[in-house]
């Protein structure tokens, strides 16, 4: 698949693109654009307790929340083990250190009931909104 996609964009740069060309400051002003697309705090929480069904590290979690889109905590990284304390502190979660030192976090089963709560009442605001753009 990566290389169809290679092949692909090769293809577009060749013919779609080739008089497309973006000046420096319109590529900050795009990037700075991709990263204010705002995630709630509620959605970070609850991408970040899908991620932990299996134990992961912090660093495995920023991976993935990373390719989830979510950059809140890009330069602030405080902000998701802020979070992981919290998570830990209400019980919902549990962690252990390695020999190596690294620190790996899990959920418990108090945070597993909350983790399908969420995606419930997630779930039904779709099917609302799914609704209310159909009917």
């Amino acid at each position: 698949m990566d290389d169809r996609l290679k092949n692909l964009k090769k293809v577009m740069d060749k013919r779609t693109f080739t008089d497309l060309e973006f000046s420096d400051q319109h590529q900050k002003e795009i990037r700075k654009k991709i990263n204010q697309l705002e995630v709630s705090d509620e959605e970070i929480l609850l991408a970040v307790m899908q991620l932990l069904i299996q134990e992961k590290t912090g660093h495995e979690l920023t991976g993935l929340l990373r390719g989830r889109g979510i950059q809140k905590f890009e330069n602030n990284e405080g902000f998701l083990y802020t979070l992981l304390h919290r998570l830990e502190q209400s019980g919902c979660i549990e962690t252990n250190w390695d020999e190596s030192g690294a620190k790996y976090y899990w959920l418990k089963d108090k945070g597993r009931k909350l983790l399908n709560k969420a995606e419930q009442k997630r779930t039904k605001r779709r099917f609302v909104f799914k609704e209310l753009l159909e009917g």
